[in-house]
């Protein structure tokens, strides 16, 4: 037996909500571009976000601890399959399109540049004159400008509600521009909300995971929270020593609720407001992806702890300002003499001009190569 598109696309007719996006009523690509046979347009999607150099490059970039502090710890990579996993749960338990929702979230930190936030608001400051730099922007660049695969278009020429999603991605943290042809006035669609809820779930409880990991946090001092605090109690930690199987077990729980919640809440709003379709979602002046209010309030508690003990901690700002450190030195160092950049970034200053350019050749950047660009530059002895 064989499932062709068409068979796809009628099963989501049928399988999904009302208000789920469906590939056989996509807005289309930018690009003419025939359709796959066996792959919807929004399968498709994922699978060339997932071909990406972008894509791959997120393996050497730091989520909360520089690669080369350990094998262990999350990266950009694994926390991005982490959040893809998540949001499909999500998704599927709401009666979404998982297929819009894994495109987003696969995405969603393709221009996150090297070291984290402190590589953001490095290129940010770098950039405050020109524009400045904003990571969910730079994803959507990437997909629709930076990688070039193919000969008849820049980007990845992605269906409009794929692109949609990336530009409208937020988080308490994390915004964007959205351009003029997205309709800025409208929220995004189901999938991207729930692609927004699976970011933020997804760092709260696996940051914890590598703080408690690395040492950086002590277990003892969860019990206080009310949240993490109560499944503490559930699983039987009342103090000391936190042995590797119980930290699995409360990481596993607090995933776990947190997902629950969301899809009772979700479900809850979506009832009330009685939504019947795409436009119903989007046309709304909140998102109705979310948590409930008392998960909320001991989220916001979560998050305030992670800030005062894991990324304030003393060893972490050291890093991060070493990042701060090595990000500026190269910036300044292409800028003031850019015969040092690779002949094909300086090709591209015409088109975006120079400041642009080199921005985007540094925020391509791993980890690793970040800092072996600056021992080529700034070491006596390293070769250049």
């Amino acid at each position: 037996m064989r499932v062709t598109r068409q068979q796809l696309e009628a099963f989501e007719q049928q399988a999904l909500a009302p208000y789920a996006l469906k590939s056989a009523e996509s807005k289309g690509r930018d690009y003419p571009d025939t359709e796959p046979d066996y792959r919807t347009a929004f399968q498709r999607d994922r699978d060339r976000i997932l071909h990406t150099t972008a894509f791959r490059r997120l393996e050497y970039k730091t989520q909360v601890f520089v690669n080369f502090e350990g094998d262990y710890y999350r990266t950009r990579l694994t926390h991005t399959l982490e959040v893809a996993q998540i949001g499909r749960t999500l998704a599927r338990a709401i009666g979404a399109n998982e297929d819009v929702v894994e495109a987003i979230c696969l995405a969603h930190d393709l221009g996150h540049p090297p070291f984290g936030h402190a590589g953001e608001s490095t290129l940010n400051a770098c950039m405050k004159d020109y524009g400045g730099f904003n990571h969910n922007h730079q994803s959507f660049r990437v997909v629709t400008d930076l990688e070039r695969r193919y000969p008849d278009w820049p980007g990845l020429n992605l269906s409009f509600e794929i692109r949609e999603g990336i530009i409208k991605h937020e988080t308490e943290y994390d915004t964007s521009t959205v351009e003029a042809k997205y309709q800025p006035e409208l929220r995004g669609s189901i999938e991207a909300q729930i692609a927004n809820v699976a970011d933020e779930l997804a760092y709260n409880a696996h940051d914890l995971d590598d703080g408690l990991r690395s040492g950086l946090l002590h277990p003892e001092q969860m019990l206080d929270l009310a949240f993490v605090g109560a499944v503490c109690r559930e699983i039987g930690y009342q103090g000391g020593d936190l042995a590797e199987m119980t930290r699995h077990r409360l990481i596993r729980q607090i995933v776990g609720l947190q997902i629950t919640d969301v899809v009772e809440a979700t479900c809850q709003a979506i009832d009330a407001v009685g939504v019947q379709s795409v436009e119903d979602v989007q046309g709304l002046s909140y998102n109705l992806v979310k948590h409930s209010d008392e998960f909320k309030a001991m989220n916001r508690e979560h998050k305030n702890f992670l800030y005062q003990n894991l990324y304030y901690h003393y060893r972490v700002v050291r890093m991060s300002r070493k990042a701060q450190r090595f990000l500026t030195e190269l910036f300044e160092a292409y800028i003031e003499a850019p015969a040092q950049l690779p002949p094909s970034v300086r090709q591209k200053f015409e088109e975006r001009g120079q400041y642009r350019a080199t921005t985007d050749y540094i925020a391509g950047m791993t980890d690793r190569y970040a800092l072996q660009e600056w021992e080529r530059l700034f070491a006596p002895f390293e070769r250049p």
